[in-house]
């Protein structure tokens, strides 16, 4: 799971790739018209990759011709791809329409970040929020069973009190960004950590199991939460913006599709957090592959062979 899910990726990378995808788009055209293959892209992580086999799932079986477009990079790479039309739809989170794409103020209100960036985006690119999941895949803090019961926290302001005993184990970024450690301070009081152990994403699970931080940098629907049964500790102050999950489509391709909207709304009330966290451990902590751990869990709600 990548620590850089809300975040822009690299400057160049970014750029790299949105200028392959709009040639893309140029040689083969969105796919407005009726029969056309519903082009479905992802970014490049893994609750994304579930997310995209999941839509490019419910539509084959809804009848419509699907062409996967997954792995394609950051937040400004799948936008550039709908607004140029090398793709139809993608998953998208509703904080970072807020704040990566928009670049509106943050909002802790669900109900209101959702109606803002849906008014937003269909008035200044003519793209269409469908209905917003459950699951809320904000950023967060984990610690241990162990941890919490000894220190007695709950909530961030409880972490806060105990700062100048804890360890926090996270990226780099986390420590410098104002939506990390200077936000926090911002939010909760100017506390001080009795350090901040700057590690690579892919590690910060493996140092608070190991023992090596007491607290880490998370992700509402991170798999490791629930594989090694962590305690997400409540946002009192409601600091962090919400991040639930919905496909963006174009409207052009709501026209030209009629029932596709219905089928990937199917799909929205079944992801909530526990079962994003479940799903994505499968891929990230057993090495399964997303279309298969999407297929089987679309199976399980008897969301598919539906016609």
């Amino acid at each position: 799971m990548k620590f850089f899910r809300h975040w822009f990726a690299l400057p160049l990378l970014t750029l790299l790739v949105a200028l392959t995808i709009m040639a893309c788009a140029s040689d083969g055209g969105p796919s407005d018209s009726a029969g056309a293959a519903i082009k479905i892209g992802s970014k490049d992580f893994t609750e994304q990759l579930i997310l995209g086999e999941m839509y490019a799932l419910k539509l084959e079986d809804a009848g419509f011709q699907v062409e996967r477009k997954l792995n394609l990079g950051g937040t400004p790479v799948a936008q550039a791809g709908l607004e140029s039309g090398a793709i139809d739809l993608y998953p998208e989170y509703t904080g970072t329409g807020l704040l990566t794409v928009l670049k509106l103020p943050v909002s802790n209100d669900q109900q209101q970040v959702y109606e803002t960036v849906a008014r937003a985006y269909q008035e200044q690119f003519n793209l269409v929020w469908l209905d917003p999941a459950p699951m809320n895949n904000t950023q967060a803090l984990a610690m241990t069973q162990q941890g919490a019961e000894q220190y007695e926290i709950k909530t961030i302001s409880d972490m806060v009190t105990r700062a100048s005993e804890l360890t926090m184990i996270g990226p780099p970024e986390f420590e410098v960004r104002e939506d990390g450690l200077p936000g926090l301070q911002a939010g909760y009081g100017d506390f001080q950590l009795k350090a901040y152990k700057a590690v690579d994403p892919g590690l910060r699970y493996k140092g608070l199991i190991e023992g090596e931080a007491d607290v880490a940098v998370a992700f509402g629907t991170d798999g490791e939460i629930s594989a090694f049964n962590l305690v997400l500790l409540e946002d009192d102050q409601q600091l962090f913006p919400p991040y639930q999950i919905a496909p963006i489509v174009r409207q052009a391709t709501l026209d030209s599709n009629p029932g596709l909207a219905k089928a990937l709304n199917a799909v929205t009330p079944s992801l909530t957090n526990q079962v994003m966290q479940r799903l994505n451990y499968e891929v990230s902590g057993r090495q399964r592959e997303p279309a298969d751990v999407a297929k089987e869990f679309l199976m399980e709600m008897g969301l598919l062979g539906s016609h």
